[in-house]
């Protein structure tokens, strides 16, 4: 709908936006920048963008950036492109607006770290000044041109002689106010440098004036990047890349993994940790640009599933957002993860080939990564299935073994099954993997394919109450009341008992009773409590005969054999009662509220009817 035409008798003036440094800059500092310290990593990526360019016009020309600091001022010094006069009006005192931008360096702007134009605004994170000096390279003889912005907005510009700057190139001085120490002083300059610029392939020296010339300095990046570098065999280039990396990350990798996508410029390593890591866990990346630290925290480089390495990469095509502390969400970034992965499965499929000591120590550490890639990648399960260990029956075991000595693999569907289930299936002889992990049942459930020879199967109560022996019949009869009574005493847990003989002798009861079946029990429940309602009617249309627990009594079990021949009934209800609380707790399940009831009240009678017969 269009809007409507108004009409006025005066002519609509155009006006531009009133910016509030301050205000602004306050912006900065508290949410685009994560500290303050990022000024000088500012400084200097305006530095290496100025110096491209002058590479650009001088392809062999030898130019550096220089620093000083001696806690009065930090200078920041480059021999690169410069400015003009109309430079510095348009690029430095226009907000938003970056030279990088110029019809001039527009055809080489991938060349260039920064994109946005608004990084000297950083420097008023920590002074109230900004002094800039440059001179043109593209121009002979242009003469020096001197910026002074201040916080409150203001700025002056004039043109010196020549000789105020004899070569080409930019110096940026800053006074830093009182409260910025912690970020200006000599020492934390130099680290900074250390830490942003380590990597940078234009020479960065810094100078603290104790050598009593701002032109002598110490080389502030001292080697070009480990990977960059040549060795005289591929064991000491392995040995250094993981020396870095220990240096880098602080632990020993496990093995160290060389990078190399040369279609995005992306070089650099992944170390792999030496220590489980929980599920989930992801840990941040450190990811330089053209060689300038961007980010020691960048989680977007890897899926989700390489938990289990830290990766240190330089790249060229990678783009930066705004702040320049984190990467720009793009089809590049997508395609970089991508194939950062496959070198990672890479490099599993030759451990699994070529280095089986290696592959252990890595599975022993990082099996539950390894689970989840295996689960969506075909490869990694047909390579790894077989070697990645499992909860069973036998122990934590890995697969390949668990299937030659069980033919059948039964597996549960939830931890507590395992755990009730484990030591009489161990007695009996079944072969049972603990399937309630994440991963681990689906996982089992594939090991035909790759183990044609091997069969796997849910486990059920049907399959290992089949493993029972029953008693005679004498026993059994002998047994009747006071199964009789046990049944009765435990109608209200909708639990069936059973005699029977099985292994360990040590065991006097076994609960059979899975999650699923006391969730139906429950619904069952409660659709009897509202019949007749409407939501008593929906719950009656879903319900079916609702699964019976069962308490299987071990006859080999001298506790049982005592408690079956009892006459007495209340004592023998009080038994079955406490025969099923010690199941209930062995069975390592939550208890329910009258289950805890229930082992409580039949300690106390057991104990008073002690007493009674003590007396």
């Amino acid at each position: 709908m269009p809007l409507p035409h108004h009409t006025t008798d005066h002519a609509a003036t155009d006006r531009t936006f009133q910016v509030d440094l301050r205000g602004l800059v306050d912006l900065l500092s508290h949410h685009l920048y994560s500290s303050p310290r990022v000024y000088l990593r500012e400084l200097m990526q305006n530095a290496v963008d100025a110096l491209t360019a002058r590479h650009a016009i001088e392809p062999h020309g030898d130019f550096g950036i220089r620093l000083y600091a001696d806690g009065a001022v930090v200078r920041v010094e480059d021999d690169g492109v410069g400015l003009t006069e109309a430079d510095v009006h348009t690029f430095l005192a226009t907000i938003g607006r970056s030279s990088k931008r110029a019809e001039q360096v527009a055809e080489q702007r991938a060349d260039f770290i920064g994109q946005f134009g608004i990084g000297l605004l950083s420097c008023f994170l920590v002074a109230d000044e900004i002094h800039v000096l440059s001179r043109s390279a593209r121009t002979p003889d242009a003469p020096a041109v001197e910026w002074r912005g201040r916080g409150d907005g203001s700025y002056t510009v004039r043109t010196l002689p020549a000789s105020a700057r004899p070569r080409p190139g930019t110096t940026v001085t800053l006074t830093p106010r009182a409260d910025a120490g912690e970020w200006t002083r000599p020492a934390q300059v130099h680290a900074l440098a250390r830490h942003f610029g380590s990597l940078l392939r234009h020479p960065v020296t810094f100078d603290d004036g104790t050598g009593g010339s701002e032109r002598s300095g110490t080389l502030v990046n001292l080697e070009p990047a480990p990977w960059a570098r040549t060795y005289p065999t591929p064991g000491s280039r392995s040995r250094a890349l993981a020396v870095y990396g220990e240096e880098v990350f602080g632990f020993k990798p496990l093995d160290t993994i060389e990078l190399d996508l040369p279609a995005v410029g992306l070089k650099g390593i992944a170390c792999i940790l030496p220590e489980t890591v929980p599920a989930g866990r992801r840990h941040g990346h450190r990811v330089h640009v053209k060689g300038m630290l961007l980010s020691e925290q960048a989680e977007e480089i890897l899926p989700d599933w390489a938990f289990f390495v830290r990766c240190v990469v330089d790249a060229e095509s990678l783009r930066p957002t705004a702040s320049r502390e984190s990467l720009y969400a793009d089809a590049t970034l997508a395609a970089v993860r991508d194939a950062l992965a496959e070198r990672l499965r890479d490099w599993i499929a030759r451990t699994a080939a070529g280095d089986p000591d290696l592959l252990g120590r890595f599975l022993q550490a990082h099996h539950l990564a390894v689970k989840s890639l295996a689960v969506h990648d075909d490869e990694i399960l047909r390579m790894l299935l077989p070697w990645l260990p499992f909860e069973t029956t036998d122990g934590h075991c890995t697969l390949d073994e668990f299937s030659r000595t069980h033919r059948t693999v039964l597996v549960t569907s939830s931890v507590e099954e395992f755990r009730q289930v484990a030591a009489i299936a161990s007695a009996a002889g079944l072969g049972v993997v603990n399937g309630g992990y994440t991963y681990d049942r689906e996982l089992v459930h594939r090991l035909p394919e790759i183990r044609p020879e091997a069969s796997v199967a849910d486990l059920d109560p049907a399959t290992l109450t089949a493993h029972l022996d029953p008693v005679d019949r004498e026993t059994e009869l002998a047994a009747a009341a006071y199964l009789a009574q046990a049944r009765d005493a435990l109608a209200v847990f909708d639990c069936d008992v059973a005699l029977r003989t099985f292994q360990p002798v040590s065991a006097p009861a076994l609960l059979i009773d899975s999650r699923e079946a006391r969730h139906e029990r429950t619904r069952s429940q409660l659709a009897r409590e509202q019949e007749g309602g409407l939501w008593g009617d929906i719950l009656g249309a879903l319900r079916h005969e609702a699964p019976r627990a069962q308490l299987i009594l071990n006859q080999l079990n001298p506790l049982v054999r005592t408690a079956v021949a009892i006459d007495e009934p209340e004592l023998a209800r009080t038994s079955a009662e406490a025969l099923y609380g010690q199941a209930a707790m062995l069975s390592r399940r939550p208890l329910r509220p009258a289950e805890s009831s229930l082992i409580n009240r039949s300690f106390l009678d057991l104990l008073a009817h002690a007493l009674r017969k003590d007396s």
